[in-house]
């Protein structure tokens, strides 16, 4: 480091440096509260979508999954944005995107512009999810971190409480007015719900665009395009002046070797570069793959299955959500404590088990479900297209039909659940309840059910003919009564998921984000980071497609099972093959993966 750049940099004292890390805290809470009401706010808002619209299971899983999705196509472009633009202009931007969407989604009045909404939401989320850890792991001194990236944590955790907060205030006036029996008056009441929810959402996105404008560029980002000494005057805005000099000294030793090693080693293919992003990888993919985004997007409906009545139901997702922000504080508490891989373990271990118990639990119920699907299949229209109110009549119907006998127990309190085809096109169903007054009736249509053109058709089913499908006759491949479990029951898989959200947000949703950032080399970080995420994102939106259809054919138990075989090998990932990274600064873990070991930590001082 030239003595010029030394002589033209001063240290702010260390009353300035608290106050700008309380403000990139702020900040990385209002991105993290802004990814949390992208993730959650659909959980309060889909029963009612549900409830006013004639959407099929595909198209409502679409729509549940079109965050998902639209974080793949932002997060492909994020790394790349991240290093053209800086990490604060990308950051100022996904919350702009945000702002728009809102209009979109509660302004909607059909698929089209609600699909494009939520997509533009998604692609707010995948933009976050990269540029804000990547932010604070290139700004935060080494020992406050894991607190600095658990608070992003934190209130993405609040952001899904609120969001379960406003859809039990709107589930209590939908039930008063449900009271009435007025039809249209719980139809409009539903109708005006899940768009009131998402108007609410609006603030936070505001408030994110609005903090990024106050907070300096990364230093890294700074150092790598050349700008020294604006690079260290970032560094010590949020550090001492010792600390800040031995981290940048770090930075232009490292700087150094990728030139120096590339004559012998073939640049990227290096250790320090494949090992890091393969673990960042099968990190990421697991940890969704735990089903949390599912769990959290559908946790209203799995409890209405499991038992509790609707009322029960958005109660038990708002304790879900106060769980997940409370335990939240703990991992936050520990992350720079016990450490990350301690934490990754622990939370892992429990995960697994709460999901194993959730599924054996609806395996409990589920094994004695009835098929009629002949049934349902003489129902079908010459049309091609199918209308059934399933109430205790209706049930009794389809039982006798069916070959089975009822003296009215099981018909009063039903589940159906019906999987259907044009050609290659495959749909389900949501579950019906018999003993539910105000639901709509089954509505199966062609127009509802095959793409609209070739291009969905391509992604819905890549392998059928969709000229074929506008011809095909519609096929009930599968139609299961079941019996509502009792309350007790409901209670029970509440407790279970109420289990698995808390070693979650203990260990992985704390620790997740850490080693995404932590482990990236700085010369990768911000594409690693993208590739890592759409690999993440990637698997969360297969499985939101694939969620309703395959607990329509399969029920719970088969799902819940798969998220545990899954989080397995999440476990042995973080056992066998995690370094411990507390406590050492972004270059340490850069070299420990080169082979050099661990370095003695700097130490702040204050």
């Amino acid at each position: 480091m030239s003595s010029m750049t030394e002589a033209s940099v001063s240290a702010p004292d260390a009353a300035s440096r608290r106050r700008y890390n309380l403000l990139l805290l702020c900040v990385a809470g209002l991105g993290g509260l802004l990814y949390g009401v992208d993730v959650g706010i659909i959980g309060g808002a889909l029963p009612y979508l549900q409830a006013t619209s004639h959407f099929d299971a595909g198209q409502l899983s679409t729509i549940v999954a079109a965050v998902l999705l639209g974080s793949v196509i932002s997060t492909v472009f994020a790394g790349l944005l991240a290093d053209w633009f800086g990490r604060k202009p990308l950051m100022v931007a996904s919350g702009l995107v945000f702002v728009v969407s809102i209009p979109l989604i509660a302004l909607s009045h059909g698929y089209g512009a609600l699909l494009i909404g939520r997509l533009l939401q998604g692609i707010s989320g995948g933009f976050i999810g990269v540029v804000v850890p990547l932010y604070l792991a290139e700004c935060l001194v080494s020992k406050t971190r894991g607190k600095g990236t658990g608070v992003f944590q934190w209130l993405l955790t609040f952001g899904i409480v609120a969001a379960a907060l406003i859809g039990m205030y709107y589930s209590y006036r939908v039930r008063a007015v449900a009271a009435t029996g007025v039809p249209s008056a719980l139809f409009n009441v539903q109708n005006d719900a899940w768009r009131h929810i998402f108007w609410l959402s609006l603030p936070p996105g505001v408030l994110f665009a609005f903090g990024s404008l106050f907070v300096a560029e990364s230093p890294r980002w700074l150092f790598r395009r050349g700008k020294r000494d604006k690079a260290l005057a970032a560094l010590l805005r949020s550090r001492s002046y010792e600390a800040a000099h031995v981290e940048f000294a770090e930075m232009e030793a490292i700087a150094t070797q990728p030139a120096e090693a590339a004559k012998t080693t073939g640049g990227l293919l290096r250790r320090k570069y494949v090992v890091p992003f393969v673990l960042a990888c099968v990190i990421l993919a697991c940890n969704t793959a735990t089903g949390i985004n599912s769990i959290i997007g559908y946790n209203t409906s799995i409890l209405l299955q499991s038992g509790l009545s609707d009322v029960g139901a958005h109660w038990g997702y708002v304790i879900f959500t106060a769980v997940n922000f409370l335990m939240t504080l703990i991992g936050m508490a520990l992350v720079d404590r016990k450490g990350r891989r301690f934490l990754l373990v622990l939370g892992t271990t429990g995960v697994m088990l709460s999901l194993v118990m959730t599924g054996v639990l609806f395996r409990q119920t589920e094994r004695s479900h009835i098929e009629v699907g002949a049934a349902v299949q003489t129902l079908v229209t010459q049309g091609d297209a199918l209308t059934l109110r399933f109430d205790s009549s209706e049930a009794a119907r389809l039982l006798a039909a069916s070959g089975h006998a009822d003296d009215g127990s099981l018909a009063g309190h039903a589940s159906l659940a019906v999987i259907y085809s044009y050609g290659g096109f495959t749909g389900a169903t949501t579950y019906v309840r018999s003993d539910d007054a105000a639901a709509l009736p089954i509505h199966i249509t062609r127009a509802e059910s095959i793409p609209a053109n070739k291009v969905e058709a391509f992604f819905r089913n890549p392998f059928a003919d969709l000229d074929a499908a506008r011809t095909a006759p519609l096929r009930i491949e599968r139609a299961r009564i079941g019996e509502i479990p009792q309350a007790g029951h409901g209670r029970l898989v509440a407790l279970a998921l109420f289990a698995f959200v808390a070693f979650y947000a203990a260990g992985p949703g704390v620790c997740v984000w850490l080693a995404l950032s932590e482990l990236m080399p700085t010369r990768i970080r911000s594409v690693g980071m993208s590739v890592a995420l759409v690999l993440n994102q990637l698997v969360s939106t297969t499985l939101a497609v694939v969620f309703l259809p395959i607990v329509s054919k399969y029920g719970y138990a088969q799902m819940f099972f798969l998220f545990a075989g899954f989080t397995a090998i999440y476990i042995v990932t973080a056992a066998l093959f995690l370094p411990e990274t507390k406590g050492r600064t972004l270059e340490e873990v850069e070299q420990f993966f080169e082979g050099g070991g661990w370095a003695d930590p700097v130490t702040e001082v204050d």
